[in-house]
């Protein structure tokens, strides 16, 4: 392996250089402005599935829901705190997270459907997270090497959402 090295004197001009910016220096690779775009697109996706689990939350009833609505609440707040999670990378990229309520749906990479009973309520979200599964493994191949830490970002987020597809998927097992 080879000696690793780094001009010290360099990286402290660069530091100084356009202090303004932040966390983003001369080393970021990517299009900060298309990943601030692409995140303000995940930031809704996320937003979109707090709001449909928490419907889901508020109107589950019946046989087994009690067990349903406490996951449905469990992944309403992990959304949530995805969405925190992404509005604060924007902010680090000089970006402004796009909390506008005009224009979520249409922004979101999931769909807003309420489900008429407990196993339609379980199949909206399943397909939910199915959906920010493979957008979200696209975002971390699209982000390659070029900005690291947006990709970890991502990463964490989707361990989270395959996650909320099994538990999905084995309440889904257990009422059918």
């Amino acid at each position: 392996m080879a000696q690793f090295a780094s001009d010290i004197k360099k990286l402290r001009e660069r530091a100084r250089r356009h202090m303004e910016q932040g966390a983003v220096t001369e080393s970021y690779k990517a299009d900060r402005q298309q990943v601030v775009k692409v995140l303000n697109e995940v930031l809704a996706t996320e937003i979109v599935c707090v709001l449909r689990y928490k419907r889901h939350y508020f109107m589950a009833s019946g046989m087994n829901s009690e067990s349903v609505k406490d996951e449905f609440l469990q992944h309403a707040n992990e959304e949530q705190q995805h969405a925190d999670w992404i509005a604060q990378r924007i902010v680090q990229l000089n970006g402004e997270p796009n909390f506008n309520p005009e224009g979520l749906a249409s922004r979101s990479h999931a769909e807003y459907v309420e489900g008429s009973d407990l196993a339609s309520m379980i199949k909206e979200d399943l397909v939910a997270e199915r959906i920010a599964i493979e957008s979200y493994s696209e975002i971390v191949r699209w982000l390659g090497s070029d900005d690291p830490t947006t990709r970890r970002l991502i990463e964490d987020i989707l361990k989270m959402e395959e996650e909320h597809a099994e538990d999905l998927s084995s309440l889904l097992q257990r009422l059918t």
